[in-house]
Parts: C-alpha cells; sequence; structure tokens
C-alpha cells in the first residue's frame, strides 16, 4: 500500500437508512399494469412486495459487515476519488487480476467469488489458481466519485484501471469484465499488451458478420434475433440513459421505488431466471446491490456513462468494430446473455481466442448468478496465460 492508496471503511449513518425507509413507506403507487405480466414493467404487486421488505426486513448493516470484513481502498487517479477492493491472495505466485462490473451492477456482483479466486485451496481447488483480486467501482458508480465534468468515458476509465494495477506494484496482471466491464477489460488489453497476461470477458462484444448470414447457424439465428428483439422492446432505458441521463437521474436520487424497478427489471430481463430473478437470486442480494446507487445517490452518475460510451459500445455489437485485439483473450458466452455473438464471428475482432466456452446456465450477472461456473471459467482461460 502506498501513500496514495487510503484503507476505505464503509459506516453508513443510521439516519441514511431511516430516511430509505421512510421514503419507501411514503411511495405513491400508480395502479397496477393492464398486461398482467412483465411486458409493461416491472409489476406493481411484486414492486411493493420487494419495497416492502426493503423497508422492514432488509438488513443493510449484516452486508456492510461483510464488505468491511475484506480489504477495502481509495485512491485518486486523473483527478478522481476510485473505491476498490484488493484481497490478496495467500499464495505467492498468484496471479493480479482486475474484475470490472458494468449497469446496474456493482462489486457486490463479484463477493461469491473472491474466496474461490484468491485461495482456491480452501474451496477444494489448486493453489496454482491463485489470483490476488483487485475489483474497482466504476466512476460515477458505488463509492467511486462521481465526475464533476465530461469526460469519463471507457477509454479513460481503461486508462485508470491500468494506472490502478501500476500503483498497487502489479507489473504482469489479467482483466476480466461484464458489461461495461468487457469494453473496459478489452481497452485494457489494447492499451497495456506489455504487462496484460490475457483478457477474460463475459461476452467477447463482436457484430454478426454479413458473411455469415447465407449460412447461420442455429445459435447464430437465434442471437440475431435476440438483438433485434432487444431493440424493439428492451432497450428504452439504454436510449434515455444515453440521451437524458439528468432527467432519469433527477427520480433515481429521489425514490428508491423508481430506482428499485428502473434496476429489477433488468435484472429480470438479463438473468438466467425462468421469468423471476428471485429464482437465481434471493431478495437481499437483489437490495445489497441496489444499496450501492441508492446510499452514495450514484442514479445520476451512473447513467451518464450511457451518455458518454453508449453508442460507441453499442457500434461493437451491431455494426462492428475497427480495432483488433491480439492479446490472449478468454471469452464465456452464457445462454441467457445478449449480445451472444459466435466464436466465427468474434475471431473477426479477438485473433488470439485461447479459450472460448458456452456455459448451460447464466445470464448477465454470471458471477453473481453462477459463481461456480464463473470461477471455472476464469481458472480454465487463465491458465493457459499465466
Amino acid at each position: 500500500m502506498t501513500d496514495d492508496v487510503t484503507p476505505f471503511h464503509l459506516d453508513v449513518p443510521e439516519s441514511a437508512l431511516d430516511d430509505l425507509r421512510e421514503r419507501l413507506r411514503r411511495t405513491r403507487w400508480p395502479e397496477a399494469e393492464t398486461a398482467g405480466d412483465w411486458s409493461q414493467g416491472v409489476p406493481l404487486d411484486y414492486l411493493r412486495e420487494l419495497c416492502r421488505h426493503w423497508a422492514e426486513e432488509y438488513d443493510w448493516r449484516a452486508t456492510e459487515r461483510r464488505l468491511n470484513a475484506l480489504p477495502q481502498f481509495r485512491t485518486s487517479i486523473d483527478g478522481l476519488g476510485i473505491h476498490f477492493l484488493h484481497v490478496r491472495s495467500p499464495y505467492e505466485g498468484a496471479l493480479p487480476l482486475v474484475l470490472t462490473h458494468g449497469w446496474p451492477g456493482s462489486v457486490v456482483e463479484f463477493l461469491k467469488v473472491i474466496g474461490p479466486l484468491t485461495d482456491p485451496v480452501a474451496y477444494g481447488g489448486d493453489a496454482r489458481d491463485a489470483f490476488h483480486v483487485v475489483i474497482p467501482s466504476l466512476p460515477g458508480y458505488g463509492f467511486s466519485d462521481k465526475p464533476a465534468s465530461q469526460g469519463w468515458g471507457v477509454e479513460r476509465i481503461a486508462d485508470a484501471w491500468i494506472r490502478l494495477m501500476a500503483r498497487l506494484g502489479y507489473d504482469r496482471y489479467g482483466a476480466q469484465g461484464s458489461d461495461w466491464g468487457t469494453t473496459v477489460t478489452t481497452l485494457v488489453g489494447l492499451r497495456d499488451p506489455d504487462h496484460v497476461a490475457g483478457i477474460h470477458l463475459v461476452p467477447p462484444l463482436a457484430a454478426p458478420d454479413p458473411a455469415t448470414f447465407g449460412d447461420l447457424t442455429d445459435a447464430e439465428a437465434a442471437a440475431l434475433a435476440a438483438l433485434e428483439q432487444a431493440q424493439e422492446s428492451e432497450d428504452g432505458y439504454s436510449l434515455e440513459q444515453s440521451t437524458r441521463p439528468q432527467t432519469i437521474g433527477y427520480g433515481l436520487v429521489d425514490s428508491p421505488a423508481l430506482l428499485c424497478a428502473w434496476i429489477i427489471e433488468k435484472f429480470r430481463a438479463w438473468t438466467d431466471c425462468d421469468g423471476h430473478p428471485e429464482n437465481v437470486l434471493t431478495r437481499d442480494e437483489l437490495l445489497d446491490n441496489l444499496m450501492f446507487y441508492w446510499l452514495p445517490g450514484t442514479g445520476a452518475s451512473a447513467a451518464r456513462l450511457y451518455w458518454e460510451s453508449f453508442r460507441q459500445v453499442q457500434r461493437l455489437f451491431t455494426a462492428g468494430a475497427t480495432d483488433v485485439v491480439s492479446v490472449p483473450a478468454g471469452c464465456s458466452v452464457f445462454p441467457k446473455e445478449n449480445p451472444r455473438p459466435s466464436r466465427r464471428w468474434a475471431e473477426r475482432r479477438f485473433t488470439d481466442i485461447r479459450h472460448w466456452n458456452e456455459p448451460e446456465k447464466g445470464g448477465h450477472f454470471a458471477a453473481f448468478e453462477q459463481p461456480e461456473l464463473f470461477v471455472q471459467e476464469l481458472r480454465a482461460f487463465f491458465r493457459l496465460v499465466r
């Protein structure tokens, strides 16, 4: 630890929790949806029950203790304070690994995998698979600072992560990411190839190849259909956040019920949950993640990353990329993920894919939903590049 890296301890004032409970109890609810399902958004009965649980039964202090049992730090990079977990392995030969979340996730996504990654022997694994784990909160997310000016897009975040790993004394490291983390991780590999052993992506971002449209596999046809369906009925959140993040931000910061609906809708749509998010994650797990948006008031600042970078990233998996990624890559495409590029599509952009797998279950939040499968995927890839 250097003078530039200081320990961080969560200690949320009780008044903040009281305020949350009061706001939840005073929610002004709309009438029920007319569709009778999730097609118009989160059903009223479910959201009311989830918010009731949040106000009356959810225990933030238990999660706070769990987080404070892990080494947490803050450091300033490019003028912005960054919060991160830094859990070192007991094994000397461990490979440093930076894990990057996205929206609407947080460092909470990775809590289940920290133990198996840092101390594989304690979980029935091999010490040769050990990692020193670094898990930063994106700028404007969680307990990292909120950018006060434009310019904190995915490239600047990647540069910040490169500086973070160097500041922690890591000369050679791996990078892993999902959602925003997929692009940040890819950029880390592109911008720091002399120090990056490899990148693991869930999933890789690569556009469908028109040259294959006359000979599509069933999986490729399904992936194309999923992209079209998402544009028709799932992308309202990204259109709002990429064009008017400040407008939606007022509600996300002021109303816990709106924040809950805005984010839980995506956990239902993007997890492998058979139609209900609590089939794969508990209520308290869903709320743990929500608290990383509610407590620091990051609804607007997190949404602004879409204003900064979404059009650019969307082109990568719809229209195509102009860069070529030559750093060794591992790719895991979970069945409920979207996009789900095929290997032949991805190989046009990623020229050194060492590991490719399509697990049987799991969705957009793989480490959160299927921690054992996620750990298996990371171990399988990084064994090839250590």
